[in-house]
């Protein structure tokens, strides 16, 4: 009889154990289910032409499920950061003023997006300079990038979101056309190397060959149509590899 008893214990103990178990993998999944991981594209018309259904967003969901993602584009062209920066200002200068008006429209898809969602990450991906290397903007474009990261930082109340900077290509490398062209490329690598969350994507490879209006080009301000598909899977890539490195 006791020999059955402890029989009987050990079976009690083990069904314990493994609902213990199953609960915990079910819970683990369902967790994991919850959460979402957002990305905010934004910038002028390099991140216009880019569509994140081609490279972009196929791998970010790939990596962490279709259900766990969650991608906001919104981006205009010819734009300086002055557009998406609120206190945005030229070094002893007055004018021309801030005129964030590009950010209030880009946070209000991201406010939209996010509601009553339990958001894991967050990633901001930036793809502009052009505008401001053509307007000679290039000595407050450093400040203005660290700027709008920490405005977008307040903004979501996080301190942990990743920062994906694509850098200005190669198409004015001499400065002859927008004297400013180097100037911005440079910062926005020095930012981007700043901040363990923070990196950068190299588009210098990215401007020749066919344009999505089937138009060849060589160093060409935009990329080629086959241009936009590999940004998109650098970004990815990128910003895949700064959210495994938070873990």
């Amino acid at each position: 009889m006791k020999h059955l008893k402890k029989i009987h214990k050990k079976m009690k103990t083990s069904t314990i154990i493994l609902l213990s178990l199953i609960a915990f993998i079910i819970s683990s999944c369902v967790s994991k289910q919850e959460e979402k991981h957002l990305f905010i594209l934004s910038g002028q018309s390099n991140m216009v032409e880019l569509k994140p259904e081609e490279s972009f967003t196929p791998a970010i969901k790939e990596k962490f499920g279709e259900k766990n993602v969650i991608v906001v584009k919104d981006a205009k062209g010819t734009q300086s950061i002055r557009r998406w920066y609120r206190e945005w200002k030229l070094l002893e200068k007055e004018e021309p003023k801030a005129q964030p008006d590009l950010y209030d429209t880009l946070m209000a898809k991201v406010y939209a997006a996010i509601k009553n969602k339990k958001i894991t990450s967050v990633t901001f991906v930036w793809m502009q300079g052009e505008r401001d290397a053509r307007k000679e903007y290039g000595e407050v474009y450093e400040e203005s990038l660290k700027g709008l990261y920490r405005q977008l930082s307040n903004d979501l109340e996080r301190k942990d979101i990743n920062f994906v900077i694509g850098r200005l290509n190669d198409f004015d490398m001499l400065n002859e056309k927008w004297p400013h062209w180097t100037m911005v490329r440079d910062n926005q690598v020095k930012v981007a190397e700043s901040n363990s969350r923070f990196d950068w994507i190299n588009t210098d490879d990215l401007n020749d060959g066919i344009n999505r209006k089937g138009k060849e080009i060589k160093n060409d301000i935009h990329m080629s149509a086959e241009g936009y598909v590999i940004m998109g899977k650098r970004f990815a890539k990128k910003a895949i590899q700064l959210i495994e490195s938070q873990k």
